[in-house]
């Protein structure tokens, strides 16, 4: 985070579940049923469906998670599913398992993101360790996400004036060039600014600066 003043406030605002949850599609019962028992062993929160359908019907919930997947499911396939959360469910990495994988497949698979792809029969703490490591990528995702939401929800809350000399603040005008190009008085430019600092909570102009770039709005 850009700031240790931000760092602090999204520290309080999110706090990762005790029990991470594993989801885990595949369409073989004893599969489901042995990996289920594994998670849970392991202390995860298993979460089991037999399709991909099933999977996507599933209400999303902000926790740390992770997707075990096979890669041949009937109808809508794992690469298929792949592509079909890539874009929303950034913060729930995959691991893919097949016992009919090949070269390109997996290839293709790892492209699109998945962080590992492991050919069954797989050992169990194969699979322990690549849910282990999806799931701290799941939990720093996360916190990414809120980081930036907290931060326009702070910016939500400044005026249209205020946002204004923000944009000219963190380019590196002075007050009075601000004023200026704003046609108002450096007084004036000294308290929006004042409003700003504390509404962003930035700590100095630097501060303010790289709050400005994760929010997408600034050089």
């Amino acid at each position: 985070m850009s700031s240790a003043s931000t760092v602090e406030y999204v520290s309080r605002s999110f706090t990762p579940p005790a029990t991470p949850i594993v989801f885990v599609v595949d369409d073989d019962v004893s599969v489901r049923e042995s990996l289920e028992l594994l998670i849970r062993s392991a202390g995860w929160q298993p979460e089991i469906f037999e399709t991909a359908e099933e999977f996507l019907s599933r209400p999303r919930v902000l926790s740390p998670s992770c997707l075990v997947l096979d890669i041949t499911l009937p109808d809508l396939n794992g690469l298929d599913l792949q592509r079909r959360i890539a874009a929303d469910r950034i913060d729930m990495p995959i691991i893919f398992i097949s016992g009919h994988g090949d070269v390109p497949m997996t290839v293709q698979a790892m492209k699109a993101g998945a962080i590992d792809f492991l050919a069954k029969p797989f050992s169990d703490v194969a699979l322990l360790s690549a849910i282990k490591s999806a799931v701290e990528r799941s939990e720093a995702a996360l916190r990414v996400q809120l980081e930036l939401q907290s931060l326009r929800e702070r910016y939500e809350t400044l005026s249209r004036r205020e946002r204004e000399v923000m944009a000219l603040v963190v380019r590196g005008l002075l007050n009075k060039q601000v004023g200026f190009k704003l046609g108002i008085s450096e007084i004036t430019v000294k308290a929006h600014r004042g409003q700003v600092m504390r509404k962003m909570k930035a700590a100095c102009l630097v501060d303010l600066a790289n709050i400005a770039r994760r929010l997408d709005f600034a050089p």
